[in-house]
């Protein structure tokens, strides 16, 4: 059987969480990565050898590779030193040494993901070094990604300095999908800079494919203050085309009352609100998780051992949970947005999934 295209568009964190969970599936997986990040190690990389940002492609990378968990932790191992390489990361490295050897990044990405064994495809959305500019409620205007995101303001829009070419792998991939999904994440500095595209938005308003979106379970501090799941699609749709999101993952659970706290007082963020009868008035399709991720820990505990003491609230119970999210949720989105019915994954594989990061957990204890 021939396996469904899903092409989802994201960057950072969001989209390299979603993708753990996607490639345990059979599934052609592409994924379009906006690169627009400049700080830190990319920052100065951008800098210096002009290229497209690579910390994004690099955290994608890792989620869709099926390797060794040290290699996973050599790539996002970052240098403590006095010297040049002091704050760079060794993916990051890698990535742009193989974009100078090849020619350009999508063929670098390509080649290393080769040695990587990577369960779908990354594609970033342009080769040229863009600047995202941010349009903030007072009307000032802020240049750059890594500034967007620390200026205290409202934003209020986000569009590029210099209009980017878009990759035609990136074009061809959303021609082709059965599905197309926008990632968790930033809206206005990771989402939105792939719909701010013309190209992009042409594809997908010629797609046969419905476009799905994973809502964020937290608000983001100058982005998306006291957005309810119904203010996110209504920002996504006034940057898409004809065709507007049509399905949508919430999370209706009520958060570990810890948790909210530590978001609360942390990050200054707060759990987005699920408005259901304003997503049913928009005729939004709500996907919505009903599993007890509880029952799901015991029967996962007893598959790791019992050295596992994961109880509400304890450290265990929080990374098993997150594990069973990712597969589970996952699940949930396949078989409404791709109309392909899977299988769960068995227990054994997302004990194996889990005892991986219990192994990086542990090499980080050690002197390497």
């Amino acid at each position: 059987m021939e396996k469904k295209k899903v092409v989802i568009l994201g960057g950072g964190t969001g989209l390299s969480f979603l993708l753990k969970g996607l490639k345990m599936y059979p599934l052609d997986i592409t994924a379009i990565v906006s690169v627009c990040d400049d700080g830190s190690s990319t920052g100065r990389l951008r800098e210096e050898f002009n290229t497209p940002a690579v910390g994004d492609i690099r955290k994608v990378i890792v989620a869709l590779s099926e390797t060794e968990p040290l290699v996973e932790e050599l790539l996002h191992y970052r240098f403590k030193t006095s010297s040049d390489l002091n704050g760079h990361a060794v993916g990051n490295l890698l990535l742009t040494a193989m974009a100078n050897i090849t020619g350009n990044m999508s063929d670098g990405i390509e080649s290393l993901g080769k040695v990587l064994n990577l369960k779908g495809k990354v594609v970033p959305l342009t080769e040229d070094n863009v600047t995202l500019v941010g349009t903030m409620e007072d009307g000032s205007i802020v240049e750059g990604e890594h500034h967007i995101t620390q200026c205290e303001k409202k934003i209020v829009s986000v569009s590029y300095k210099e209009k980017p070419v878009v990759t035609d792998e990136a074009l061809r991939a959303i021609r082709d999908a059965d599905s197309i999904i926008l990632s968790m994440g930033s809206l206005f500095t990771s989402i939105i800079p792939n719909l701010i595209c013309e190209e992009i938005i042409e594809e997908i308003d010629k797609s046969k494919a419905d476009i799905t979106y994973v809502c964020n379970i937290m608000t983001q501090p100058g982005e998306t203050d006291d957005f309810t799941v119904s203010d996110h699609i209504k920002l996504l749709n006034s940057y898409l085309g004809k065709k507007k999101i049509s399905k949508v993952i919430v999370n209706n659970d009520e958060l570990d009352k810890e948790i909210v706290k530590k978001y609360e007082t942390l990050e200054e963020k707060d759990q987005v609100i699920f408005d259901r009868e304003e997503l049913e008035k928009m005729n939004v399709k709500i996907i919505e998780d009903d599993i007890p991720v509880d029952k799901l820990v015991v029967m996962v505990q007893k598959e790791v051992g019992d050295r596992f003491k994961a109880v509400p609230g304890s450290k265990d119970y929080g990374s098993l949970s997150v594990f069973l999210n990712y597969y589970f949720d996952v699940k949930k989105l396949m078989d409404v947005s791709c109309n392909v019915f899977l299988p769960k994954p068995n227990v054994d594989s997302i004990v194996v999934e889990f005892k991986k990061k219990e192994n990086l957990l542990k090499l980080k204890d050690r002197e390497l």
